[in-house]
């Protein structure tokens, strides 16, 4: 019955529709909440490979499906933050007559901190899409980064806001950023992380965070949205319309969950469940017969 309301890859494997809505809805939640929606996903195709039959197994396909749910996310943000989205775009077009407005200002370090995150996925492209998918690689940096967001909310000093961006800023969360690249850090939570210790505002530190977003995930989606165009799978292609769609609706409950939320708490709950996660997963790795998981 699963095979029958699936999305047929190639003629030869198919992915449930249950499979795209599960995928779409962990992007959806996880994008945006500093948890990892990459290391997510890449536990939810473990989960696929390890219960049940086997889902698509070509990675290609797999990188695409991931990308579109990217997507989703995106237009979600643009959506939720259509006010400042829309005053960046008004501030870089009065960029071009010489007027430097506080929206322009925005649009500019937006750039700025986009810059590092593209000379190193240009660098290590290969690298972070195959060689570092790893599970393994995914809990270290699950556990290791939520430690580092609790530090930064609870020594960071909460005086500034967006408005009070300025190049140094910019550029150091922009650093920070190229850190997602590793599967399990999340760029949300990263970025959010660099914003605390240098002393935005919870709210301010998740708005530039998921602002920055948009060129990053634009980026990449322009890139896998050519791939997907070239490679004439029209299944291919309404799977990921389908779980792009599924995403966008899962991310925009997450984003005004998560802003209401920043305003009168912190971000201990998240750091707990990464620590209890990343430890789990730890736990599958280096002690699997503990959880009836050895051979």
């Amino acid at each position: 019955m699963a095979g029958a309301l699936g999305v047929a890859l190639n003629g030869a494997w198919r992915v449930p529709l249950l499979h795209l809505f599960i995928l779409a809805v962990v992007q959806g939640i996880t994008e945006f909440l500093p948890i990892s929606s990459s290391g997510h996903l890449i536990l939810v195709w473990e989960a696929f490979d390890s219960f049940g039959q086997p889902v698509d197994p070509d990675a290609a396909h797999r990188l695409t499906l991931d990308i579109a749910v990217h997507v989703g996310t995106l237009l979600a943000v643009c959506v939720y933050f259509w006010r400042d989205v829309g005053g960046m775009a008004l501030g870089a077009l009065r960029l071009f007559t010489g007027r430097v407005t506080p929206n322009g200002r925005l649009f500019l370090y937006v750039v700025l901190a986009t810059l590092p995150l593209i000379a190193a996925g240009f660098v290590l492209k290969r690298t972070v899409a195959l060689d570092l998918r790893g599970f393994e690689v995914v809990a270290w940096a699950t556990l290791g980064f939520g430690i580092l967001l609790y530090v930064a909310d609870r020594l960071g000093m909460m005086i500034r806001r967006v408005e009070h961006m300025g190049v140094g800023s910019a550029l150091t969360i922009g650093v920070a950023q190229v850190l997602a690249l590793i599967p399990g850090t999340s760029r949300s939570g990263i970025t959010m992380t660099a914003a605390r210790f240098l002393g935005f505002e919870r709210p301010e530190a998740a708005r530039f965070s998921m602002l920055l977003a948009i060129p990053a995930i634009l980026g990449a989606g322009t890139l896998a949205g050519l791939d997907l165009y070239e490679s004439g799978s029209l299944e291919l292609q309404r799977g990921a319309l389908i779980a792009g769609a599924l995403a966008f609706v899962a991310a925009l409950m997450a984003i005004a969950a998560l802003m209401q939320w920043l305003k009168r708490a912190s971000f201990t709950p998240f750091v707990v469940y990464r620590i209890l996660l990343g430890l789990l997963l730890l736990g599958l790795v280096y002690w699997p017969g503990a959880f009836g998981t050895g051979s």
